[in-house]
């Protein structure tokens, strides 16, 4: 079981307790009561910086602690450990797609950390982050494979649990898995039937094409307006078994569903989420599951979206 109770005393004073409300525009649109749990107003504007301050704070309480990390990322997490790496004044360096939003960039170089966006994709950045470990010495620290991280991610869970105790449907995005890995193993642990739903993407649905073949599979990713959720899994990552025991469900999402879920997060609720951040809320928005008359609370994961994308993606969508 993961120390979802120590790592939440860890990052207490590093992160916010961000808040549950309800959508009326969900729940309308659902047939159920919908919260939005606003990881999106999260420090760094992403659920990463829990993990990131969590894993960093575990590693400071080593024997032989690091002197120096290494990471991957699609850009929140970068920037997540980019925070804890300065707080805690260990040197950083972040390999991220060439192409990863300013946004996410910027933060990462604001923060001090040695940012290498060198890489084709997510995956090429993932090797280049282990290649460059292996080499210098640095710690890496994966974005999802890692007990620490998932452990911060899964403080999540808590909150919700505390707020709204009769949660019995819980939906969160799904990358490489940690965030719900988190989530799942604390809603199973507290209240055993809620059903936790996993979205992933159309284009990049690793979890579902690799339960369909009863092992992890490696496929093709596909572009997306979701530029952090796309990716491979590490061979023998944790979230495989994580997902397989917490996760009762998996559905995907189109490019529409992200891109009508942004605007109209903006629209009726007022709020500015990454398509990786309104990646559950997607689900409900195209219909890929029912949840008519239950107590939902589904997770806006992220809020570091470029300018010129939302302003795009606002007056291209069509919310009907």
């Amino acid at each position: 079981m993961i120390d979802v109770l120590r790592a939440r005393r860890r990052i207490a004073p590093h992160v916010r307790r961000t808040p549950l409300v309800r959508s009326v525009w969900l729940s309308d649109l659902a047939g159920a009561s919908v919260s939005l749990k606003l990881e999106s107003q999260q420090v760094t504007s992403s659920f990463k910086a829990r993990g990131a301050f969590n894993a960093v704070i575990a590693r400071l309480e080593r024997p032989t602690p690091p002197t120096r990390l290494v990471t991957a990322s699609a850009g929140n997490h970068g920037r997540g450990l980019a925070a804890a790496a300065r707080m805690f004044k260990l040197p950083l360096v972040v390999f991220t797609p060439a192409d990863a939003p300013k946004a996410k960039l910027d933060a990462i170089r604001r923060d001090g950390a040695d940012l290498r966006a060198e890489g084709r994709d997510y995956d090429e950045a993932e090797k280049m982050a282990k290649a460059y470990a292996t080499q210098t010495g640095a710690e890496f620290i994966s974005p999802y494979n890692d007990a620490d991280v998932i452990a911060g991610a899964a403080t999540v869970a808590l909150e919700i649990f505390e707020d709204a105790p009769d949660t019995d449907t819980l939906i969160v995005p799904i990358g490489g898995g940690g965030l719900v890995s988190g989530i799942g193993s604390v809603a199973k642990a507290i209240a055993p039937s809620c059903d936790v739903v996993g979205v992933e993407l159309d284009v990049s649905c690793v979890f579902q094409e690799s339960r369909k073949a009863g092992h992890v599979v490696e496929i093709v990713p596909g572009a997306s307006l979701a530029d952090g959720l796309g990716g491979n899994l590490d061979p023998g990552s944790i979230t495989w078994d994580l997902v397989q025991r917490f996760v009762d469900r998996l559905v995907t999402v189109s490019e529409d569903d992200l891109a009508r879920a942004v605007a109209g997060l903006v629209e009726a609720e007022h709020l500015v989420a990454e398509a990786s951040g309104a990646t559950a809320t997607a689900a409900l928005v195209g219909r890929r599951l029912d949840v008519k008359g239950r107590r939902v609370a589904v997770v806006v994961s992220g809020a570091n979206i470029d300018r010129a994308r939302l302003a795009s993606l606002l007056s291209t969508t069509t919310l009907g």
